[in-house]
């Protein structure tokens, strides 16, 4: 898959045109996983996710186990960037198929 950016560059009568920078995206080293769960750390530094599968079959338990499967590490500019990336995305999403309703209690803020 190829996406195509652009960048200005100085032609000769001076006037900046922009340059398409062309990105080859090479999956040949790529797996797919799947993940239902994913957790969020993060220190000064780098923001580290974690994926994983609820492995419980019935609802309501006290006990979950969730088997990790995956850990991937960004530093702070390539996890706002991914956090845009999946806002815009999810918005895109909801446009067409409906709001997702998470049943998330909203923090309070003092």
């Amino acid at each position: 898959m190829t996406k195509e950016e652009t960048s200005p560059v100085e032609e000769s009568s001076g006037v900046q045109e922009p340059e398409q920078t062309k990105i080859n995206w090479d999956g040949s080293n790529m797996r797919s996983t799947y993940a239902n769960v994913c957790n969020v750390s993060s220190t000064r530094e780098e923001v580290t996710l974690l994926f994983g599968t609820n492995q419980n079959w019935h609802a309501g338990q006290k006990d979950l186990t969730v088997a990790l499967s995956d850990r991937m590490t960004l530093n702070p500019y390539a996890a706002k960037r991914l956090a845009v990336l999946l806002t815009n995305t999810m918005n895109e999403y909801e446009k067409l198929f409906g709001v997702l309703n998470l049943n998330i209690p909203e923090v309070k803020k003092d």
